[in-house]
C-alpha cells in the first residue's frame, strides 16, 4: 500500500526565506537523492524544510518522497527554479532540504576516539588543506567504502563539510566521522603516540606505496591539490610514499591518488 505524505501549499523563494528563521551557521542546505536520502534515514529529527520538484518526478523522486512520508515529513512542492536557487545552481535532481546542522567533532575528539580504539584496525585519512569540495566529497565517499576509523581536516585553510562535498559524498558525509582540529601538528602528535604510523604522499618519495607494510595501525596523509604536503606536516610523517607513474604526468587528481592508497591498505590487510 502507497505510503500518504503531508503536501504544504507551494509558495515563492521569498517566502521560504521568512519561515522557520535559524541562524546560518546551525542550519545547513543538503541536496541530491543519495544525500537527501541518508539525512531522512539516520536523522529525520533534524530537517526543518523539505522542497521537492512539483513535475515533472523521476521514479527515484518518488520512492524519495514515499521515505519522507513514512517519517512523517512535510513536503512543499516547488518549481525547479526555485530549487536552483536553494541549491546554489548545482544539480539538485529535483529535491533540496534545511537541516539542523550536525556539530562537527572536534580536536578533543581525537583521543576519545584513540582510547577506545581497536588499534590493530585503526586506518586513518589525514587531509592537510583539501580545497575542492568535490576532491573532499569524493575522498569521504572512498574512505567510508575503505572502512576509515576517522577522516581529520584542519579547520582553517580547508572546505569545510558543505552540501556540494555532501552530494558528491552520496551519503558518505553522514556515516564517515570527520574531525576538525584547529592544530594538525598537535593532532599528528598525539596519534604517533598513540602508536599510528603517519605515512605521507610525495611524487618525490624514494619508497613506493607497494613496498611498505601497511597492516600496522596507520593514518594516511595526503597534500592539497597541486601544492602536495605542506612542509610542516611531512616533517611530522614517520614515512613518505610515491604512487608509481608510468605516463606522462607527473601526479594524480587527489582523490584518485587518496582512493589508490586506501585500498592498497585494504588488500594487504585483507590478504
Amino acid at each position: 500500500m502507497a505510503v500518504l505524505y503531508s503536501v504544504i501549499p507551494m509558495c515563492s523563494l521569498a517566502d521560504i526565506k521568512d519561515k522557520r528563521q535559524m541562524p546560518k551557521d546551525k542550519t545547513e542546505i543538503v541536496y541530491g537523492v543519495h544525500a537527501v536520502r541518508y539525512v531522512i534515514e539516520r536523522s529525520p529529527e533534524s530537517i526543518l524544510d523539505f522542497w521537492i520538484q512539483a513535475s515533472p518526478r523521476s521514479a527515484v523522486l518518488k520512492q524519495l518522497i514515499e521515505l519522507a512520508g513514512s517519517n512523517s515529513l512535510l513536503l512543499q512542492e516547488v518549481p525547479r527554479t526555485t530549487l536552483d536557487k536553494l541549491a546554489g545552481g548545482n544539480r539538485h535532481q529535483g529535491v533540496v532540504l534545511r537541516q539542523r546542522k550536525p556539530p562537527l567533532q572536534q580536536e578533543g575528539d581525537v583521543q576519545s576516539l584513540l582510547d577506545n580504539l581497536d588499534k590493530k584496525s585503526a586506518l586513518f585519512l589525514v587531509l592537510d588543506g583539501v580545497q575542492d569540495p568535490h576532491n573532499l566529497g569524493a575522498c569521504l565517499r572512498t574512505a567510508d567504502a575503505a572502512g576509515v576509523t576517522a577522516v581529520i581536516i584542519p579547520r582553517d585553510h580547508t572546505v569545510s563539510v558543505t552540501a556540494t562535498v555532501q552530494k558528491v559524498a552520496s551519503g558518505a558525509a553522514e556515516t564517515v566521522t570527520v574531525i576538525s582540529v584547529a592544530n594538525l601538528a598537535r593532532t599528528l602528535r598525539r596519534l604517533q603516540e598513540a602508536g599510528i604510523w603517519l605515512i605521507g604522499t610525495d611524487d618525490e618519495a624514494n619508497e613506493s606505496l607497494y613496498s611498505v607494510d601497511l597492516t600496522t595501525p596507520l593514518a594516511f596523509v595526503m597534500g592539497a591539490e597541486g601544492s602536495g604536503l605542506r612542509h610542516n606536516t611531512k616533517q611530522y610523517c614517520d614515512r613518505l610514499v610515491r604512487i608509481p607513474m608510468h605516463g606522462s604526468i607527473g601526479s594524480l587528481n587527489l582523490s584518485v591518488a587518496t582512493g589508490i592508497c586506501l585500498f592498497e591498505a585494504v588488500r594487504q590487510r585483507s590478504a
